[in-house]
């Protein structure tokens, strides 16, 4: 899994422009990767919930999970911070996600062996 963050600056609106800080979020899995995710049917699983800069009061929250098949076939997710404060703290959310992500990928890859215990 080869993940890749780029910090962008963007300016939005017509008469009243505002500055907003994106991440950009590219995520390039190996085959194997995907294949488990395949056969195991985890591209509907929701990675992070999260609410960009300029979400309305009444958006609603899944609108703006991460999930998977977001990231699945190398597509850049796009997301806006506040501020480059924001933006950082975003990012090192990101990196803990996908840390979490490549263990998770490898707990899936198996199924798990015979445990004997006695006490």
């Amino acid at each position: 899994m080869r993940v890749a963050i780029d910090h962008h600056e963007v300016r939005h609106g017509f008469i009243f422009k505002k500055t907003f800080h994106e991440v950009w979020l590219t995520v390039n899995l190996s085959h194997e990767e995907k294949q488990i995710i395949r056969q195991r049917s985890l591209t509907e699983t929701k990675l992070l919930d999260r609410r960009p800069a300029n979400a309305k009061v009444d958006d609603r929250d899944e609108k703006f999970e991460l999930r998977m098949d977001n990231l699945f076939n190398g597509q850049t997710d796009k997301f806006l911070c506040g501020t480059p404060s924001k933006a950082k703290i975003y990012e090192e959310d990101l990196l803990l996600a996908m840390a979490q992500i490549k263990r998770w990928i490898e707990d899936n890859a198996e199924t798990g062996q015979r445990t004997v215990v006695e006490f």
